[in-house]
């Protein structure tokens, strides 16, 4: 059983999220109302998914996303918040999160995006995230593949260890790359790294 850990400073919410995903069939290891609450509670509980709101009285939803990120490539991250503005999107995805969904979503998406974050943790979903690539500042017009590939590239994987987590061929990997160089203007993965964290595309 997938266990969650809910992370949302409002009581009702957690109570409305744990009778849902409780009836979904998923077990909640935990909840917590704040950063440091989280970080607690992430650290006893080993849960398989986040679900994390991005506005927290003692910080924003992007601490957690990023320190669990670094803690666990296998975790998958659930941004559930009312903020869905394109930078908040895409702050999202460059902090580490699996998905990104809307308080105001039906529930069937909230469970789609869980799903996506178990087969997939390392990708990124969301449903404006085309809109919020093109619309964001220095994206180099990256699409939101390229994206997924090029959050893959600081931890070091190579292009078969891309390519599984991607659930797609290295040859496709190896077209995604060649895209991502020439619209960075670069030549290799190093460069493509660096460029990219100058401009926040990356952490």
């Amino acid at each position: 059983m997938i266990r969650v850990v809910i992370i949302d400073d409002h009581t009702i919410v957690r109570e409305g999220l744990k009778r849902a995903l409780i009836g979904a069939g998923y077990d909640i290891a935990s909840e917590a109302a704040s950063l440091a609450q989280a970080r607690a509670v992430i650290a006893h509980a080993n849960p398989d998914v986040l679900i994390v709101d991005l506005n927290l009285p003692d910080g924003s939803g992007f601490d957690i996303i990023s320190w669990a990120r670094k803690l666990s490539k296998t975790i998958g991250i659930v941004v559930l918040t009312l903020s869905q503005d394109d930078a908040h999107i895409i702050a999202a995805m460059t902090a580490g999160a699996s998905a990104f969904v809307g308080k105001s979503a039906p529930m069937v998406e909230l469970l789609s995006a869980i799903e996506f974050s178990t087969k997939s943790p390392l990708s990124f979903s969301a449903k404006n995230l085309t809109r919020a690539i093109m619309n964001g500042k220095d994206s180099f017009h990256l699409t939101a593949r390229e994206f997924d590939v090029l959050a893959l590239l600081p931890t070091g994987n190579t292009t078969a260890m891309i390519a599984h987590t991607l659930f797609v061929s290295q040859s496709t990997i190896k077209t995604h790359l060649a895209s991502i160089f020439r619209k960075l203007e670069v030549t290799n993965r190093t460069a493509a790294v660096h460029k990219a964290r100058i401009h926040k595309l990356v952490v």
